[in-house]
């Protein structure tokens, strides 16, 4: 099977804890991640989710780097041609103005499933080479 890599990191405290818009990402790519092997398993394509934390130091030093979905590679801005944002964000992530997607006139802080699958599927189409 040829490998989909899904890189999906975000913001922990010392206790393991998260802001409610990464948990709400979490849930929504776990959601998705079945829905996805299950539909490109006939095109010989395995998807692999690793999920990375990120300290508050790194954090502190560029709060966009939380709540970052990569798709073989490319950020899922990318594949979506979503525009990155930013708003202010909520407990574990203090005052800090975190991340946020914007596809057409729809702002996301938390990535939907729709939107994980739409970018994965579109990821893994362009994987597929003829004759292979």
């Amino acid at each position: 099977m040829q490998a989909l890599p899904i890189v999906w990191q975000r913001l922990t405290d010392a206790a393991g804890r998260t802001c409610t818009r990464c948990q709400a990402t979490h849930d929504e790519i776990q959601r998705g991640m079945g829905k996805l092997r299950a539909a490109l398993r006939p095109l010989g394509i395995e998807p692999t989710l690793e999920i990375r934390e990120i300290d508050r130091q790194r954090f502190g030093a560029d709060p966009q780097e939380s709540n970052r979905i990569w798709i073989a590679g490319r950020p899922v801005e990318e594949w979506l041609g979503a525009q990155v944002g930013s708003s202010p964000c909520c407990s574990v992530c203090g005052d800090a103005e975190c991340r946020t997607v914007a596809v057409e006139d729809t702002v996301f802080e938390a990535i939907p499933e729709e939107l994980f699958l739409r970018a994965a599927l579109i990821a893994a189409g362009h994987s597929i080479r003829p004759g292979r």
